[in-house]
């Protein structure tokens, strides 16, 4: 049997695109990383498309239901290959389904999950990826099938009720994620 004791924690922060993940995952991630500076950001956009901004251009086919069940499934076994390190990682992603986060729970021991929840409203009014507006196909939420977190860790309302910085400070409290003097 393995030890866990020395893994890392995998912060898994989901929610509809749109919702603030990765900007409060990613504010979150620079208070890890001054306290744990070999902690690494996975933003699920850029695991699967390298770099979207590169190509202006979304591939359909990496969009599909069966392509983004296959990427989460290969993103958290390699997040749980760095906890296995000893190192902490920050997840940005949708991950929208269900059995995906059951293997989580099960599979990595210091698994924390951060949904960040959102009206329909939010979404079409912040609308960055311009995904709700120009009826693009394969939408999470929208035309494909969303598996609303239902045993997350924390339940973040992220309606514009508090700052990105108000809510990671309070999960860095919540995790007791300290910050150095």
């Amino acid at each position: 049997m393995e030890n866990t004791e020395s893994f890392g924690t995998v912060y898994f922060f989901t929610g509809l695109a749109g919702a603030g993940k990765t900007t409060v995952g990613g504010l979150f991630y620079e208070k890890l990383l001054a306290v744990h500076p070999d902690a690494e950001l996975i933003d699920g956009d850029r695991v699967r498309n390298g770099d979207p901004e590169d190509t202006g251009v979304m591939d359909e086919e990496r969009y599909t239901t069966e392509a983004r069940k296959a990427g989460a499934w290969d993103m958290f076994a390699w997040c749980r290959d760095i906890a296995r390190e000893g190192r902490d990682v920050v997840v940005c992603s949708i991950s929208m389904y269900k059995e995906v986060r059951q293997w989580n729970r099960e599979n990595i021991p210091h698994y924390k999950e951060i949904y960040i929840k959102v009206t329909h409203e939010t979404l079409y009014r912040r609308d960055q990826k311009q995904l709700y507006s120009t009826k693009t196909k394969n939408v999470v939420g929208v035309d494909l099938p969303w598996d609303e977190p239902d045993c997350p860790d924390v339940v973040v309302e992220n309606d514009g009720g508090r700052t990105p910085e108000e809510i990671v400070a309070e999960l860095t409290a919540r995790f007791e994620v300290g910050v150095p003097e």
